[in-house]
């Protein structure tokens, strides 16, 4: 029975649902919200999730609606095996510090830029917002010296969330191209990911068209 997964491709945390399910061959029945018509906040979209905010997963009436909540429990339940999100303690803490990285750090920072430019005709970007970005990648950086992926030697779900908000930032402050381990992960990612184009690209050309639009550039 196919998966509910309520979505706009232009959204980073939907595109880490997306790629997820690509990788674990899962069947999205897909439900498109168009944020910027407020069809997120419709009463049956509320009854749904409250906080009214995408992705949202419904699973036979499970609903979920924390990306990071849902590449997790899609692993858990279809990965073949346990390589995308680690039963052994220490590696999965590294892919959930990872994934807090994103929640806490990469997210936080891309939403302090989109939503006044997408959502309050904000096109100024701050001094601090792009420090704030290129210290976002000098950190990404860092933690790749010593690893092939995010997490570990291998692709995790972390990797997703990462790669759909590392992608997305760079729409906004370009500064990857300087930092040659990032560049080099996401380019990886690019290549390795299962159904990138469909899952991550194309959701990240609406994104990047919502913002050259927002900034009067199209």
């Amino acid at each position: 029975m196919p998966l509910d997964l309520y979505y706009l491709d232009a959204s980073p945390p939907v595109r880490a649902v997306l790629l997820a399910g690509k990788t674990l061959g899962v069947e999205f029945n897909l439900k498109f919200v168009d944020l910027f018509k407020l069809e997120q906040r419709s009463p049956e979209f509320l009854k749904i999730n409250p906080r009214h905010t995408v992705p949202t997963l419904v699973d036979d009436g499970f609903v979920l609606w924390d990306s990071h909540a849902i590449v997790g429990y899609l692993a858990n339940k279809y990965g073949k095996d346990d390589s995308l999100y680690p039963k052994d303690p220490k590696a999965r803490a590294i892919v959930d510090e990872m994934l807090h990285f994103d929640n806490g750090t990469l997210f936080p920072r891309l939403r302090n830029i989109t939503f006044p430019l997408l959502f309050r005709g904000k096109k100024e970007l701050s001094p601090e917002a792009k420090q704030e970005v290129e210290e976002a990648y000098a950190f990404m950086e860092k933690f790749l010296e010593e690893r092939a992926w995010v997490a570990g030697n291998n692709m995790t779900i972390a990797d997703f969330c990462c790669v759909s908000s590392i992608t997305s930032l760079e729409c906004l402050v370009p500064g990857i191209a300087s930092h040659p381990k990032l560049a080099a992960w996401v380019e990886k990612c690019k290549r390795n990911m299962v159904g990138y184009e469909e899952a991550n690209q194309k959701g990240l050309d609406n994104f990047n068209l919502y913002v050259r639009k927002a900034r009067g550039e199209a």
